[in-house]
This record gives C-alpha cells, sequence and structure tokens, in this order.
C-alpha cells in the first residue's frame, strides 16, 4: 500500500497523458521509461510563508514550488493563489505545463507554484505583507536562468508587482524573473490577452480544417469572467461570432437573445471582477437570464463552440452529453483540464464514431495546445527582457497567431499519424500529448536522464 497522500487530480493528469500516449509506446516501448522519469518532479520546494495582518495578528500559510522538468529551458509556470492549493493541483499543473511549454517550440521548461493564501478579502497592505513573506525564501530558488514564474489564479499585476519589487530588494538585481510585469518596467503588450486571444486563434485553424470556415454567425460558449474569458469573448466578437453566456462561481449569465454579448457588456463585467465583485452585480437590462450555481453547459438549446476558461474539471460526463445534443462541433480548453476525463471520452467518442465530416462531431482541444497562449507570450517576454526590448502590440499579435498556428499543425499532424484507419479526423488530445511529450524526452535522453 502506498505511504504517498492520494493526489487526485495530478492522477488524473498522468492516466489521461499516459493512455493517449500509449499508441506511440506500442510502436516505441522504449520511451516507457522516459514516462517513467518524467511524470516525477525534479524538485518540490515546500515552505512556510508568515505574516502580519492588518489587526498585528500573525498569519500562516505553506507556500510551494514544483520545479517540474528542465529539459527544454527554465522552469516556467505560474504562481496560484487560492485556498484549494495543495501539491496535488500544481503537480498536475505542473506536469501539464511541460508539454505545454514544449508545444509553443519556445525554450522553457515546465513548473508551477503557489501558496494556499486568500487573497479575497484582503487589503492591500495584506496582500503586500503576504507577498514580501512569500517572495522571502521564493527568491532562494528561482532567476532568469533558473526558473521564471508567472501570475495564475489569484495572482495578478498587483501581486507580481509586489513580488517583483521584494525579489528586487532582497537580491538586489533587476532581472526577468517573473513574467506578466507592469509594461514600464519589464512587461509584454498583448499578456493579458495572449490566452483567451490564443485559444480563440486555435479554434480558427480547428474550424478551417473540420467545415471550411470561420467564426462568423457562430454561437460560442464561455464559462469564466476572468482575463481567459473576457479576452476569448473579445476576439470572438471581433472575428463576427456571438458569446452567449459567461460565468462565475456564483452561477451563469446566458444571453436571451440573438445578439449575445456586446464588447461593452464584457468591459462592464471586466471592471466587476477588478473590483473583485460577482456576477450578480451586473446591471442586467433583459437580455440576459441568471442562473445561480450553474455552468453554462446545459443552459442553451444550440451552439457551435464551447470554451471553458474557468478552472479544472468544469465540463463533466452529463454536461458533456449537453454540448454535444446542442449541436456543439468544436471544444477547446481555455482552463487547464477544464474536462473531466468522462467529458473527454463523450467528445473522443463523436470524432470516432464518425463516418464523415457531416456527422455530429465535437472536436476537441486539450488546455496543453489550446491555451499555450498566455505561456507563449511570457516566453516572448522574456526574450524581450533579455534583449532589453518592448515589441509592439502588432509584432507580438503577429508572433501569437504564429505560435498557435504552428501548435495546431504539430498536434494534428502528430495525432494524425497514430490516429486508427479510418477516422475522419485526428485526436488532438493524443496529438498535443504525444508531440509535447516526444520533444521533452528526447531532450532529456541527450541530456543523460533516461537510456
Amino acid at each position: 500500500m502506498s505511504h504517498l497522500a492520494p493526489e487526485p487530480e495530478f492522477e488524473q493528469a498522468l492516466h489521461e497523458v499516459a493512455a493517449t500516449l500509449e499508441p506511440f509506446l506500442a510502436k516505441n516501448p522504449e520511451y516507457r521509461k522516459a514516462l517513467t522519469v518524467v511524470q516525477i518532479p525534479e524538485r518540490i520546494i515546500q515552505f512556510r510563508v508568515t505574516w502580519e495582518d492588518d489587526q498585528g495578528q500573525l498569519q500562516v500559510n505553506r507556500g510551494y514550488r514544483v520545479q517540474y522538468n528542465s529539459a527544454l529551458g527554465p522552469y516556467k509556470g505560474g504562481l496560484r493563489l487560492h485556498p484549494s492549493v495543495n501539491l496535488s493541483i500544481l503537480k498536475f499543473l505542473g506536469f501539464e505545463q511541460i508539454f505545454k511549454n514544449a508545444l509553443t517550440g519556445l525554450n522553457m521548461g515546465g513548473g508551477k507554484g503557489g501558496c494556499d493564501f486568500d487573497p479575497k478579502g484582503k487589503s492591500d497592505n495584506e496582500i503586500k505583507k503576504f507577498c514580501y513573506a512569500f517572495m522571502l525564501e521564493l527568491s532562494r530558488h528561482i532567476g532568469a536562468d533558473t526558473d521564471v514564474p508567472a501570475g495564475d489564479i489569484g495572482t495578478g499585476g498587483r501581486e507580481i508587482g509586489y513580488m517583483f519589487g521584494a525579489y528586487k530588494k532582497y537580491r538586489n538585481e533587476f532581472a526577468g524573473i517573473l513574467t506578466g510585469k507592469g509594461l514600464t518596467w519589464g512587461g509584454s503588450y498583448i499578456r493579458p490577452e495572449a490566452t483567451g486571444y490564443g485559444c480563440v486563434y486555435f479554434l480558427e485553424s480547428m474550424l478551417r480544417d473540420m467545415d471550411h470556415t470561420d467564426f462568423k454567425g457562430k454561437r460560442v460558449l464561455i464559462s469564466g469572467s476572468g482575463n481567459v474569458a473576457q479576452y476569448a469573448a473579445y476576439k470572438v466578437i471581433e472575428l463576427g461570432g456571438k458569446v452567449l453566456s459567461l460565468s462565475d462561481s456564483t452561477g451563469s449569465l446566458i444571453s436571451t437573445n440573438d445578439t449575445g454579448f456586446t464588447v461593452k457588456d464584457v468591459a462592464e463585467i471586466a471592471n466587476l471582477k477588478l473590483e473583485r465583485k460577482a456576477l450578480t452585480a451586473f446591471s442586467n437590462t433583459g437580455k440576459f437570464e441568471w442562473h445561480e450555481d450553474k455552468r453554462p453547459w446545459t443552459l442553451v438549446n444550440r451552439a457551435d463552440v464551447a470554451i471553458p476558461s474557468a478552472t479544472q474539471n468544469e465540463v463533466s460526463k452529463e454536461e458533456a452529453q449537453a454540448l454535444v445534443k446542442a449541436g456543439v462541433r468544436y471544444i477547446a480548453e481555455g482552463s487547464n483540464m477544464g474536462c473531466t476525463q468522462e467529458a473527454i471520452e463523450v467528445f473522443e467518442a463523436t470524432r470516432n464514431s464518425a463516418k464523415s465530416l457531416g456527422d455530429q462531431i465535437c472536436w476537441y482541444a486539450p488546455g496543453k495546445a489550446a491555451n499555450a497562449g498566455g505561456v507563449a507570450v511570457s516566453g516572448l517576454e522574456m526574450a524581450q527582457n533579455s534583449g532589453r526590448q518592448q515589441w509592439t502590440t502588432e509584432v507580438l499579435d503577429q508572433k501569437l497567431k504564429e505560435i498557435m498556428a504552428n501548435c495546431y499543425k504539430s498536434c494534428y499532424e502528430v495525432g494524425k499519424e497514430y490516429s486508427e484507419n479510418g477516422q475522419t479526423l485526428p485526436s488532438l488530445q493524443a496529438g498535443a500529448n504525444i508531440a509535447g511529450f516526444l520533444k521533452v524526452a528526447n531532450a532529456m535522453r541527450d541530456q543523460g536522464d533516461w537510456w
């Protein structure tokens, strides 16, 4: 019997990767050793964070950094601040990050970190004190050529600013040791937009290859209302699509007309989120219905595209079945591991059973590919920092489009290579996992990590 604590999120991520790698491993059994090695982090750092609240009381939290794999470059991955943070969640996110970063084509390893600190309800002074205390220990383990963390849930521009300031004081150096920085002190244009935009760019390739179409007139379901959901919504609207839903932890807003959310609606919701308010504060003008404690996936009768953009495991088997019934033909994860394994099996079953592209198919793209735009622009921020440069929005947007197009092409071609005969479309899930794994495994072998 194992002495290790259960790690359900990590075990789910590992099972998902291992299962889709099987056709590749059956033909290349020597790589089974690489899978055994790569699933174990190179290093896990766990530490105590003590800070003082506004009442002068000592508070204590658990801080973590999982430095998972450095075969392709410095460890790269976000810092999550949320009460749910534990090693299972961080190992799942770090493991996914290895392959996601590999798919961008940039020189980045995989890592993840964070703390069980809850920024909600804390004053600005308390958040500053926490960030300085957190970075006091983390600063010993990161560096521009070692480990470059970024933001994540609970870690926005304010928190990145405080952490960067703390690192600069502790180490007496101005270095690109975090991404998501302010534009005047080493940050990059379109970093906030990158994950949402990149997911939509990835979907553009899917729409083109399955139906020879684009977003014009497409009915799109989006969950979440943070950065990823907001910018995915903006880009869908810009490309002529109709955004039918946004949500948060309290419930979902569903459009009651065929127009969907406007740019103005999304901007108002973005302002609410900056003020840390729930969607219930949105000034509903009768164009939307509020569904308390519900996710969007079962709340519409007809849709074309679904973009889960809130958190992990936010689409269940039953919700996946509802999306298929509603006619959804494309699903791309803006969130990490947004679909349960049972939901993925529902989507993949439609692809496997299809005799032609005209059949009801719900083509699934995993987060490690579809939401790689965020870390891609983080990598481009690292490149700008190295050259003491700042590229324009236009240059970065073009680079992001190229990275997402190449990421899709890699997933499509590798997925096609390992598809069963007669399948109308390749598995983008298998393609993403095999392509990312192969790149990392070959680098590890070259460096002597397995043989």
